[in-house]
């Protein structure tokens, strides 16, 4: 498939006369094509589920998560990789970015950097890859040699490897175990896949940490039982998700995160159980950090 065949490539119909077009004709021409979006998105969650699966279960055996990009989707990946560790304290080494061009990337563009298969197979190699590592290249286009050179390298050494496009029967999915191609129609600017394609790219790699961490146990009922209170903000939430989850005053949470050093799960399990905090410690040691298992089996 050449670039002219490629549905990200292609031209929009409906935006032919961009140039001529008022404001508030383009904010709602954009408004009216993000609709498609969703509808994308949606028709891909049968196979984000089973690949999400994979991952949880690749996590419990000690895996990786690595996203691979260049450019717009580098970017978006360091932005949800990044945001893993305050709001479910992972280690930063859990969900990992590698981007084309290397970190000075993220900030400024290195066009060239995406056409270098050998930096993707280096980069990747550096972080000796195992077989419950997987590894998430993304590429609007498909065709990103960089992101491409990665995830083949990744598939040789044993990796779970996942592609993630906007283009069907895109190229690199040729090289992965599981492709995730969501189709969102021409972009309104010709080309610019930081539009469309990107959004629908954010609501997976949103879709797919989320889901993740809450398979992992680092949610109770809708909260982030896990946050990090790294500072006075993060701290007052912790206190109102302490509250929230028991019905306590402010007084009692404050108090019991004293005891567990801001740690808002054994906190909650602390209460829900009457425990203390070493006996809810080994609790949810043997659970795998489950909050409603640890509290159920100290309420037997």
């Amino acid at each position: 498939m050449n670039n002219q065949q490629l549905t990200t490539e292609k031209r929009n119909s409906e935006t032919m006369n961009l140039d001529e077009l008022t404001v508030e004709e383009i904010l709602t021409i954009m408004n009216r094509q993000d609709e498609h979006v969703v509808q994308g998105v949606a028709k891909v969650l049968p196979t984000l589920e089973k690949i999400i699966e994979k991952i949880v279960d690749n996590i419990l055996n000690g895996g990786r998560i690595f996203y691979v990009g260049a450019g717009s989707s580098g970017r978006l990946a360091m932005m949800d990789a990044s945001e893993c560790p305050p709001t479910f304290m992972t280690d930063p080494n859990l969900v990992q970015t590698i981007m084309a061009g290397g970190n000075s990337a993220f900030f400024q563009a290195v066009e060239n950097a995406e056409d270098d298969a050998e930096a993707g197979q280096r980069d990747i190699a550096e972080k000796a890859i195992t077989k419950w590592d997987t590894v998430i290249g993304i590429t609007a286009s498909g065709t990103t040699p960089y992101t491409i050179g990665a995830v083949k390298y990744a598939r040789l050494n044993g990796a779970f490897t996942v592609s993630l496009t906007s283009n069907k029967d895109s190229k690199i999915s040729q090289y992965t175990d599981q492709a995730i191609e969501v189709d969102v129609g021409p972009e309104i600017l010709t080309g610019s896949t930081r539009l469309k394609a990107a959004t629908s790219h954010k609501m997976i790699l949103n879709m797919i940490s989320t889901a993740t961490m809450v398979k992992l146990g680092k949610v109770y009922e809708n909260l982030m039982v896990d946050v990090n209170a790294s500072n006075n903000k993060l701290v007052e939430r912790a206190k109102r998700i302490v509250m929230m989850a028991t019905n306590c005053s402010y007084e009692q949470a404050e108090q019991v995160l004293n005891t567990t050093n801001l740690a808002v799960k054994p906190a909650i399990v602390m209460l829900k159980t009457n425990a203390d905090f070493e006996t809810v410690q080994t609790i949810l040691s043997e659970v795998n950090g489950n909050t409603k298992r640890a509290i159920a089996k100290l309420n037997l």
